[in-house]
């Protein structure tokens, strides 16, 4: 993680700040068209936020703690007012917390919503990691034309799909995550969770596997349960797989991925799909990252500012090849004109009986 962070920095030349000031107005109150209502804090500056571009954060974890000082404030100091909103059932948000299903209704409702308020600039960024990143590819095909910019970081359009691949189910991340969430709100969470790492491992090993969600967090949670219930090609999970609305978005997109993450196929998937639809601006950045290493953030940051706060302003992003990855070995950054690079053939690989890869 130390090696992702110190290639970021030596890549990224951020600005300085434009104030330190800021001043949060909190519990801002977003209805939805089903009559729940949503709760949202805006950050801006002292002086004044009005008619500045707006980075929307649509977030299940909470509004305050490491999103508000790694993610809000940020942006706030250099050019942005920044509305962080608690999705459905969680922190504050009326109605439950079913995960990922409701985030195109209410994201599309929130985006109207924004849009109306007297201190909107009349442009504003889509921004986030992982669910974050869902929510904007669950809403961006029909997002008005305010939206200049999305920045969808470690993420991709099919998010829970992706751990029901056909050639590598995986039981850890989502029931890792049932144990993160359901104990979040709850006092000591921070304790809480780490403790929750000895439950996963316990629940992994528990069979039958119904009940590993009992024994890893004391009851039985739907998202589990659908896990092991549904495969990805049961209609089960339609109204999670925003996979068919990629190709119709026309907003400017800049993904940040890395190389270990495990939403990295879907990611470089949904990427193809706009290249081959001709859009642009289009930008992807992979590094040598897994989902939650530390140069993640200061990359997604830098696009935030060189590419979606430059489009908010009707300005030219910095200029930059469309596809920048760095390349494992060779241990440099190499800039690329599409993904795949052009020239390199997909071979595939076989695990060996010492841990080697070999064509045969």
């Amino acid at each position: 993680m130390n090696l992702g962070s110190h290639l970021t920095q030596r890549t990224l030349r951020l600005p300085p700040p434009v104030t330190r000031n800021l001043t949060i107005e909190r519990d801002l109150r977003v209805p939805m068209r089903d009559g729940a209502v949503l709760l949202a804090d805006r950050w801006i500056p002292k002086s004044g936020g009005d008619g500045l571009p707006t980075a929307l954060i649509r977030i299940p974890y909470g509004r305050a703690g490491l999103v508000g000082g790694q993610m809000a404030r940020p942006l706030a100091e250099r050019g942005f007012q920044v509305l962080v909103q608690s999705t459905r059932g969680t922190f504050g948000s009326d109605g439950p917390f079913d995960p990922l299903r409701r985030e195109r209704e209410d994201g599309l409702d929130t985006l109207d919503w924004v849009i109306e308020q007297s201190w909107f600039g009349d442009s504003m960024i889509l921004y986030g990691p992982s669910y974050l990143g869902f929510v904007q590819w669950a809403v961006a095909d029909a997002a008005p034309p305010q939206v200049k910019a999305m920045i969808p970081v470690v993420s991709e359009s099919a998010l829970t799909l992706e751990f029901l691949r056909s050639d590598g189910f995986s039981l850890e991340t989502p029931f890792g995550w049932a144990v993160q969430v359901a104990g979040q709100e709850r006092r000591f969470a921070m304790p809480r969770a780490m403790l929750g790492v000895k439950k996963v491992r316990r629940a992994l090993h528990t069979l039958p596997l119904n009940q590993a969600d009992t024994a890893a967090i004391g009851h039985r949670y739907d998202y589990v349960q659908n896990i092991l219930d549904h495969d990805d090609t049961t209609p089960f999970w339609r109204g999670l797989d925003h996979r068919h609305r990629v190709s119709d978005i026309t907003v400017p997109v800049s993904s940040v991925g890395g190389w270990y993450d495990i939403f990295l196929p879907g990611q470089l998937r949904d990427h193809r799909v706009l290249q081959e639809a001709g859009r642009t601006p289009l930008r992807l950045t992979v590094g040598p990252w897994g989902h939650t290493s530390m140069g993640v953030g200061p990359a997604a940051f830098g696009e935030a500012l060189d590419f979606g706060l430059a489009l908010c302003r009707g300005q030219e992003p910095a200029e930059r090849a469309p596809v920048r990855l760095y390349v494992m070995g060779q241990e440099k950054w190499r800039d690329f004109p599409s993904w795949p690079p052009p020239g390199y053939e997909p071979r595939r690989l076989h695990l060996q009986p010492d841990g080697g890869l070999s064509p045969d």
